[in-house]
């Protein structure tokens, strides 16, 4: 069976479990939707087994097409990440890391990690993603990221994490705003605003402590805007929006008309940890680790 099977049969069946849309899998390949659905079919008959289920409507992965689609991401990622370290070897090199974080880590505690790991380990080569919490647990789960940097402390027991970088939130408002920091006093000044805040859903430990420093003033804060981007959040509350509440790290008082006050009387701080795939066999990442330890 296996000497039949191609790399693009990995992949075309990858493209097609994500999109379960054969037009717009065969978009995305760049190929014949009639060449996608032989493809397939051939596969499924190398395999004696359906992947899909198809209706007049949609298709939909069979439970076959379940249990081989995590089959056919370690495969591809597996191939993937060889020829990098194929690659890597023709030039000298000797490992690659790939690193996963979210905006805020690199305003302020990623950029001197990075450079003290790239001084002392010069021969490891690192790749680095932006990405949600959401996103970085998915890519840990398949070994697409090798270590992530996300605020997040609820993980999957296939998880390790560090805390690595504590710091105060601040509060976000427009530039010509009454609330200054000479006449600011609690949140409960605030109680009557609209909030643009982080999604509940990519961030589920920082939403909440938001959610608690507003309940410790008495009220609920009425959420009008989400988005996971600092500078779009910035844009918001410059337009007169709402106003928002981030990591202390994340203010840019240079390109915004936007005024920051640092939340530095309440228990609420924002927590930043390092977390990576119990399962990693990356010989790259024990050295990153020291680095943080």
């Amino acid at each position: 069976m296996t000497n039949q099977l191609e790399i693009r049969h990995f992949e075309y069946f990858l493209v097609l479990a994500e999109t379960l849309h054969y037009r717009k899998a065969a978009e995305r390949l760049f190929i014949s939707q009639s060449a996608l659905s032989q493809q397939i079919a051939r596969l499924e008959t190398i395999l004696g087994q359906a992947l899909f289920i198809r209706t007049n409507r949609k298709v939909n992965l069979s439970q076959a097409g379940v249990l081989f689609q995590k089959e056919a991401e370690l495969i591809i990622n597996q191939l993937q990440q060889s020829m990098e370290r194929w690659q890597l070897g023709i030039k000298g090199g000797e490992g690659i890391l790939r690193i996963g974080f979210v905006g805020s880590a690199m305003q302020v505690y990623l950029p001197p990690i990075i450079k003290q790991f790239s001084v002392e380990c010069p021969r490891i080569k690192f790749y680095l993603h932006d990405l949600s919490n959401k996103d970085q647990l998915v890519a840990l789960e398949k070994k697409q990221l090798d270590i992530g940097f996300m605020r997040a402390k609820n993980l999957p027991n296939t998880m390790k994490s560090i805390s690595v970088f504590k710091e105060n939130f601040s509060l976000v408002l427009p530039a010509n705003h009454p609330i200054t920091a000479d006449n600011f006093k609690d949140m409960s000044q605030l109680a009557d605003e609209s909030y643009i805040l982080f999604p509940n859903e990519r961030s589920q430990m920082y939403y909440q402590q938001i959610i608690n420093l507003c309940s410790d003033c008495g009220f609920s804060p009425q959420i009008s805007h989400q988005s996971i981007h600092g500078p779009t959040i910035f844009k918001l509350v410059e337009s007169g929006l709402g106003i928002s509440i981030v990591p202390n790290s994340l203010r840019d008082e240079y390109n915004y008309q936007v005024r920051f006050i640092e939340l530095t009387n309440i228990p609420q701080q924002t927590e930043l940890f390092a977390v990576w795939n119990k399962a990693s066999d990356n010989a790259a990442l024990p050295y990153f680790l020291d680095v943080l330890r």
